[in-house]
């Protein structure tokens, strides 16, 4: 079994967060070519918060995985973590929308790959459209 700190709210402001959290995403924002084709068909926005991922391939009383998301639409979002996560399974995410509410939201975990010693970006796909994340409204 993986070593994981015990849940903690869902939290929005990024001073509670580790200090390499804002670096990693920080640099990640900024090796973006804004003139490279983007590949993506949707657009998203910037959304960053803490929440919590539980993989329904977990253990019940196993506590939630950490991410730091990075971007969102009403499709999925792209996170950070500290933990290497099985891609394909399915969970639910707990986190506070861009106005403020709580939300759990079924998703799969289609993306995670190292991105710095110790950290991996990854992408959760939201199992129905979430019009709360979606970059129009």
């Amino acid at each position: 079994m993986l070593d994981r700190p015990k849940s903690q709210a869902v939290e929005t402001d990024p001073s509670a967060w580790p200090p390499e959290v804002e670096l990693i995403l920080s640099a990640m924002d900024a090796v973006h070519d804004p003139s490279s084709p983007d590949r993506r068909t949707r657009s998203r926005m910037t959304f960053r918060a803490r929440a919590d991922l539980r993989l329904f391939s977990d253990a019940p009383d196993a506590p939630p995985w950490e991410i730091y998301t990075r971007d969102c639409d009403d499709r999925g979002l792209g996170f950070i973590t500290p933990h290497r996560l099985p891609l394909g399974y399915g969970g639910t995410l707990e986190i506070l929308t861009p106005r403020g509410q709580r939300s759990t939201i079924d998703c799969t975990l289609f993306r995670c790959r190292e991105a710095v010693p110790g950290w991996y970006e990854g992408a959760l796909h939201f199992n129905r459209a979430q019009w709360m994340f979606d970059p129009k409204t």
